[in-house]
């Protein structure tokens, strides 16, 4: 079973989780730092807030885009050297945006900075490379769980360098930060790669390969809605609570920070359901909670006015049902095609992606009834993955099935 897979010993184990998290952290901070920026980024460029968001939504498919060409060029090449060469495009691209004066510049560089920052879809082929098992699962949970302890610290992080130095400050502490990783990178990581024989040496017949299969696809989905729900929310986040609601930078910080820490509650209850229950039966009650607070937010949105708690509430528990079905959405997907993780992960990352980007604009493009659209996305996105989860399974126990009744069918 561990034929092919490189020993890692525990100094090597702590290195790659410490990269992994750093990985993380960097993932979250071009897109959460720059949250209470939105209206000094809006006055300095003359547009509006909106404008601002759909850059966000940009940089999302930017990445997406580029996670296309990354994962399974780093099955062919191996994972270190697209890992460094991404980082320093990042930065390129970050600090492009804190030099230029020109909204459609800055635009520019941030798909540059996307673009660079699409190498962080190599942290899901380096768990999938150097763990398994249950010590993968976990892993992937904490990374979630990192993610939303990020989130949540992040918004008053941004507060915090708009205060002392602008909004140029989320860009040069990203560039200093990603160069520390990029440092990190290239003393630990070895350049190898998967050592599958039947590597494909062609993308596009790679990605045939996955996306053509029902289960993998299904399950990138299933983990691309429940993210399309939490990154809608921040997209539009500052359109609500500092827009609409008129709070300030600071008052913002706090809410995402509560927001933040119900990432690290679902974390915890999801560590507790993995040892408890089928990945499957995790996805279902994941799905369930976003489900439910999609019917919150309808039913609040109906009978209060706008307020932080009528939004924060029902995100609560949107955020802890994300934080259940993603990470065992995502193991049962990268579980498929281990010997071409590279090529897994950029397809679901790139589903994920520009599912969030689409969504997330679509949203925002309705300013009016920012609460209520979000509610109805809430509803919609996880009706139709939990039907895609049923559906994976009736598919799965005829399989199974199948396989009993002809043991000797190929």
């Amino acid at each position: 079973m561990n034929e092919g897979k490189p020993q890692v010993s525990s100094r090597q184990r702590r290195g790659a989780i410490s990269l992994l998290l750093a990985m993380v952290l960097l993932g979250v901070f071009p897109l959460d730092v720059l949250l209470p920026s939105f209206p000094a980024l809006a006055e300095h460029f003359r547009t509006s807030p909106a404008d601002i968001a759909l850059s966000i939504s940009l940089f999302a498919v930017g990445i997406a885009f580029a996670q296309l060409l990354i994962g399974p060029l780093s099955d062919v090449i191996g994972r270190k050297g697209l890992l460094l060469v991404g980082m320093s495009i990042s930065m390129l691209g970050a600090l492009g945006c804190a030099l230029t004066s020109d909204y459609t510049l800055f635009l520019g560089f941030r798909l540059i900075q996307a673009l660079g920052c699409g190498c962080f879809v190599l942290s899901q082929a380096l768990v999938q490379d150097l763990f398994e098992g249950e010590e993968r699962d976990r892993l992937r949970i904490l990374m979630v769980t990192a993610t939303g302890l990020f989130i949540s610290v992040s918004p008053l992080a941004g507060t915090f360098l708009q205060a002392s130095l602008g909004w140029r400050g989320s860009f040069w502490v990203f560039t200093a930060l990603a160069a520390a990783v990029l440092l990190k990178a290239w003393l630990f990581l070895d350049n190898s790669r998967p050592a599958a024989s039947d590597r494909p040496g062609h993308f596009l017949k790679a990605y045939q390969r996955v996306l053509g299969d029902f289960d993998f696809v299904g399950h990138w989905l299933i983990s691309a809605f429940a993210f399309a729900c939490h990154f809608s929310f921040i997209v539009i986040s500052p359109l609500i609570f500092m827009d609409q609601l008129q709070l300030s930078a600071y008052d913002f910080s706090l809410i995402l920070l509560i927001y933040g820490a119900a990432y690290v509650v679902g974390g915890i209850i999801a560590t507790v359901l993995s040892r408890r229950i089928t990945p499957g039966q995790q996805i279902v009650v994941g799905l369930s909670l976003i489900l439910l607070s999609g019917l919150v937010m309808l039913s609040l949105s109906a009978t209060f006015e706008l307020s932080p708690a009528t939004v924060l509430i029902p995100m609560l528990v949107c955020t802890a049902g994300t934080t259940i079905a993603r990470p065992a959405a995502t193991s049962r997907a990268m579980g498929l095609f281990p010997e071409i993780a590279g090529t897994s992960a950029a397809a679901g990352s790139t589903l994920i992606f520009i599912c969030g980007g689409l969504i997330s604009a679509l949203i925002s493009l309705s300013p009016a009834n920012l609460q209520s659209t979000l509610g109805c996305s809430f509803v919609l996105l996880s009706a139709v993955a939990l039907a895609l989860n049923s559906r994976i399974s009736r598919r799965t126990r005829t399989l199974q099935v199948t396989a009993i009744v002809q043991p000797g069918a190929d």
